[in-house]
């Protein structure tokens, strides 16, 4: 007979969202079981933002040379790039980063964790495959967080021995001299300019018409233009493969190139396919996602709730940390008896790192209002962003026809980190362009991009009693 443990919560997986959740469980006094069966440490610790974020800092350290000859140093032309070494600092700050967070699960749930895979055969009913033979858990209220894993399609199984997901890609232990990237969104673009900045040759290639998710199409253009000065871009038709004696031939329309490797970065899929969902009568969608309610992120009327990369709602890990908290803190309310608890999400907020970076706030350009305004600006007339080299940044700033309020932004340009921080902040705050205005820019800072953008929108708006930047007492 199986062995059952009983439990308040079970929480199915150890990643952010997992951890934020147990994390309101424990405050709420309730009994946990934390399952994952490894590897512990975060996906973005692990493959995603983290490692990312490294190898983009050192190929920017390397490329920099190129801009030394113009401000007077010399001798840049006789530094040399070791890539071996290189590629071990990254991989080495990766596992720094992965065994944190893998601590944070061992030392946080402690006793509670279960080293295994499980599976439902009621809602609140888990078979857990431990090392030692598998166990029932009884639970009173269950989350599911086991996130997600890369796409890898079919047509890519002739090239299979040539390819490595982003998964994958930190377990190499040396780099090759060339390189396909399939799929140019944020993860994508991301390693193929910092690959391109250690020296490798690059091919990006992406179905979308854009990079990184661009909807505005001006900036989309822009962007192109842009990140096409670093490595190949190939974008708006399909590419096919083709293995070759000692690598693959990639194609698209008239372009061809051969590459050593391919990276497959084509988005992720949930996880949620390996949990028998409708075996436990938990209903999906025709993709085999839980229906659920965004605000509570309860399945239905069901004691489950879905977080982080399983719901496949906002793929981030500022998101999943919300998430996560919003269902520990639900189950528990749940397992009191008490009624589960609507909460209002943050405007969306998208980065790449990609140097310009490439931000989006709010919604989608193809999903404003036909009347909305735009503030422009540009690094050309902004004195930081050319001390910087980075004249070529462009910002777009959403506004409602009439008001000015913020709807959204979107750029491709240096700090546009910093700047998609602010723009986020003040859309949540229901800010217009003409109160943003009103609070300090000082000069010289790229953030005076902004302070231009928001002016172009009030000159579209019925005149103001009073000087624009200043408020009445």
């Amino acid at each position: 007979m199986t062995k059952e443990l009983q439990t308040d919560i079970a929480i199915i997986g150890a990643g952010t969202a997992g951890l934020y959740a147990m994390r309101e469980v424990k405050r709420a006094g309730r009994s946990f079981l934390l399952i994952d069966g490894g590897p512990l440490g975060t996906t973005c610790a692990r493959v995603g933002c983290m490692p990312s974020k490294v190898a983009l800092h050192t190929g920017a350290q390397w490329a920099a040379r190129k801009s030394m000859a113009q401000a007077g140093i010399a001798g840049a032309e006789a530094l040399t790039l070791d890539r071996s070494r290189a590629w071990q600092h990254v991989r080495e700050h990766r596992d720094t980063f992965a065994a944190s967070a893998a601590k944070k699960a061992i030392t946080g749930a402690g006793e509670y964790l279960l080293n295994g895979h499980a599976r439902f055969l009621e809602p609140t009913l888990l078979l857990v495959d431990l090392p030692d033979g598998p166990v029932h858990v009884r639970a009173k209220a269950v989350i599911i967080a086991n996130g997600s894993r890369p796409v890898m399609p079919g047509w890519l199984e002739p090239v299979k021995e040539r390819v490595v997901t982003t998964d994958q890609l930190f377990e190499l232990a040396a780099l090759p001299d060339s390189i396909g990237v399939l799929g140019l969104g944020a993860i994508g673009l991301e390693m193929g300019l910092a690959l391109s900045r250690m020296g490798i040759t690059v091919v990006g290639a992406d179905l979308a018409p854009t990079v990184a998710g661009i909807g505005d199409p001006d900036l989309a253009r822009h962007a192109i233009d842009t990140f096409g000065q670093e490595m190949a871009i190939w974008v708006g038709q399909a590419t096919a493969v083709e293995a070759a004696p000692d690598g693959v031939i990639l194609k698209a329309g008239d372009k061809h190139q051969k590459v050593e490797l391919l990276l497959a970065s084509l988005g992720r899929r949930p996880n949620t396919d390996s949990l028998d969902l409708t075996a436990a009568g938990l209903p999906v969608n025709e993709r085999g996602t839980p229906l659920f309610d965004v605000q509570t992120l309860q399945i239905e009327n069901q004691p489950v709730f879905i977080v982080g990369d399983a719901n496949a709602d906002r793929p981030l890990m500022h998101e999943a940390a919300d998430e996560g908290a919003i269902a520990g803190f639900n189950a528990a309310k749940l397992v009191a008896g008490d009624t589960v608890v609507p909460f209002r999400r943050k405007v969306a907020l998208g980065i790449a790192f990609s140097d310009p970076d490439v931000i989006s706030v709010g919604g989608r350009f193809d999903a404003l209002p036909s009347d909305h305004l735009v503030g422009k600006a540009s690094g050309s007339g902004n004195g930081r962003a050319r001390i910087l080299g980075a004249q070529s940044a462009l910002l777009h700033v959403y506004a409602q026809a009439g008001t000015g309020k913020l709807l959204g932004a979107a750029m491709v340009g240096a700090g546009g980190e910093h700047i998609a921080h602010l723009l986020a902040w003040a859309v949540q705050r229901g800010e217009t362009a003409a109160s943003l205005l009103q609070l300090p820019f000082y000069h010289p800072v790229l953030e005076e991009m902004l302070q231009t953008a928001l002016q172009d929108i009030v000159r579209q708006l019925p005149a103001l009693p009073f000087p624009m930047g200043v408020e009445p007492v």
